[in-house]
C-alpha cells in the first residue's frame, strides 16, 4: 500500500473520532441529568464522580486520537 492511502485513512479516522468526541461532549453537556438518571439505575455514583469519570473518559479518548491517529498522520505528511 502506498503512503497516500495511509494518509487518507488516518485523516478520516481522525475526523470520525473527533466527531464521536464532539457528539459525546454535546450529549453529555445538554442531557447530563438524563444520562445520570439512566446510569444511576445500574451504578451507585455521586453526581460529581459521574461527571469526573466522563471528563476523564473524554480526555483519555482525546489522547488516544492524538497518539493513534493524528501523530501518525503528521509523520506520514512529513515523510512525503
Amino acid at each position: 500500500m502506498d503512503l497516500e492511502l495511509w494518509r487518507d485513512f488516518l485523516l478520516w479516522c481522525t475526523i470520525i473520532n473527533y466527531g464521536v468526541l464532539l457528539a459525546w461532549f454535546l450529549v453529555f453537556s445538554q442531557a447530563n441529568n438524563w444520562i445520570y438518571r439512566l446510569h444511576s439505575r445500574w451504578f451507585k455514583l455521586p453526581k460529581e464522580q459521574f461527571d469526573a469519570l466522563h471528563y476523564a473518559g473524554m480526555a483519555l479518548y482525546k489522547i488516544g486520537i492524538f497518539l493513534f491517529n493524528l501523530v501518525p498522520y503528521v509523520a506520514l505528511l512529513i515523510l512525503g
